[in-house]
């Protein structure tokens, strides 16, 4: 039988999600009690979220001073670009051995939909659609491991993704639409390269956009 979400789950869920969508910017302080009413919850709940969230890297609690809402550092950034780029990049390779026309044509229709939410400046379809159609390789690959271990990478990718969202731009897509072209094709090598390059430029831009971020 299906048990009910244990309130402090549901509790850490909201605040990654809030934390990922930039409803909790990186640096924020955040107060146990505000929380809370914002959640319709007590406090509780919250205190023990927040100390799930500092041992996941997504929360800083200074003595004396509180939690945080955790920035990122450079090096993070570039880790976690790497690992992304090595599953993402072996996901797009098997995804060429394995695609069909029908997966073409779903991968085509989440490309457009990301273009067409670019064209609309529409920051939160444009991150959607982005981890849409790197979700959609790595299911295409037919590998489960990758799959999961990449859904885990990319709930913390769209958290770094939003802030380079719209520098990346155009871009992007143009090298999301080669990557569903290699795949179509057939073309395993050309679809790995595609994808790690991909990665890179992603880490490339934060790095130019975010001077500020923590090292």
């Amino acid at each position: 039988m299906a048990r009910p979400i244990p309130l402090r789950q549901s509790v850490y869920e909201a605040l990654v999600e809030l934390i990922v969508v930039g409803g909790l910017p990186a640096g924020q302080h955040l107060v146990e009690a505000e929380l809370a009413r914002r959640l319709g919850v007590s406090r509780q709940p919250v205190r023990e979220a927040l100390h799930r969230l500092e041992a996941e890297g997504w929360v800083d609690i200074r003595p004396a001073q509180g939690a945080f809402v955790h920035v990122p550092t450079e090096q993070e950034i570039d880790q976690l670009c790497d690992v992304r780029g090595l599953l993402e990049a072996e996901a797009a390779r098997l995804a060429a051995r394995a695609a069909t026309p029908e997966a073409i044509v779903r991968l085509r229709e989440g490309w457009r939909a990301g273009l067409d939410a670019f064209e609309a400046d529409d920051l939160e379809r444009v991150v959607a659609a982005n981890a849409a159609l790197h979700a959609q390789v790595t299911v295409l690959s037919g590998n489960a491991v990758i799959a999961e271990l990449s859904a885990q990478v990319e709930r913390r990718m769209r958290w770094y993704y939003r802030p380079v969202a719209f520098g990346r731009g155009r871009e992007s897509w143009i090298e999301h639409a080669a990557l569903i072209d290699a795949i179509e094709a057939g073309d395993e090598d050309a679809a790995a390269a595609i994808m790690r390059a991909h990665t890179q430029h992603t880490k490339a831009m934060y790095h130019e956009q975010t001077p500020a971020a923590g090292r």
